[in-house]
């Protein structure tokens, strides 16, 4: 996955307006405790973040 798909995804889910809002605040455990945007931003693959937050969005499998 690349980050412009994450972000795709991001956006599809809570709406551009606050998909980034929503990445910058909100920490999730298995990310070692780091906002989405921190760890893309530390080198953590897009697609091992994007099921840290599809887990958290408690989404459908069919989008995992």
């Amino acid at each position: 996955m690349r980050h412009s798909e994450f972000w795709e995804r991001m956006d599809l889910h809570l709406g551009a307006a606050y998909a980034r809002l929503w990445a910058d605040t909100q920490v999730i455990d298995v990310l070692d405790h780091r906002t989405p945007s921190e760890a893309l931003d530390a080198g953590v693959a897009p697609k091992q973040v994007w099921r840290a937050v599809h887990e958290r969005l408690q989404l459908p499998a069919s989008e995992r």
